[in-house]
């Protein structure tokens, strides 16, 4: 077993006896999609942590979404559900890289792959060099407009 995937375990059984509803509320959902994760497709398999950190992502951009969403729909309390969720699986991430970094990261990928003059066909290639080192680190939006921006000469 990963061993995010234990803390995880461990964090939920001590919100649970700290009764903290919306840390426990939420690893419980995490730990779902953990495990629906694992029995997806036609066999069952056991994550790695860089499985867990997929999903994690994932998780946490759909509580950004929705965040963003009940906001603009006026519904405060919600939006701030959905907020406090997203803190709570920001734990267990990675630190996540700023604007500069990313900038920075995209940079050094085109200029390694002297792609710099290509425009947009090389997005495929900058994205697939980049991806592993973003990993949960960056949303993967984010990265690609910045390779878009870069790439178009901007």
């Amino acid at each position: 077993m990963s061993d995010l995937k234990d803390r995880l375990r461990t964090d939920l059984t001590a919100a649970i006896k700290d009764r903290d509803t919306v840390r426990s509320s939420t690893l419980r959902m995490v730990l779902t999609s953990i495990t629906n994760a694992e029995v997806a497709g036609k066999e069952s398999k056991e994550l790695t942590d860089d499985d867990v950190v997929t999903v994690l992502s994932s998780e946490a951009k759909k509580r950004r979404e929705a965040a963003e969403a009940f906001a603009e729909a006026g519904r405060t309390d919600s939006a701030a559900k959905e907020r406090a969720e997203a803190e709570v699986i920001a734990d267990y991430l990675p630190e996540q890289l700023s604007g500069d970094e990313i900038r920075d990261l995209v940079t050094s990928v085109v200029e390694q792959l002297g792609v710099a003059g290509d425009g947009m066909k090389a997005m495929g290639r900058v994205m697939g060099t980049l991806q592993p080192r973003v990993k949960g680190r960056a949303d993967g939006g984010v990265v690609a407009a910045e390779v878009r921006r870069q790439l178009a000469g901007a």
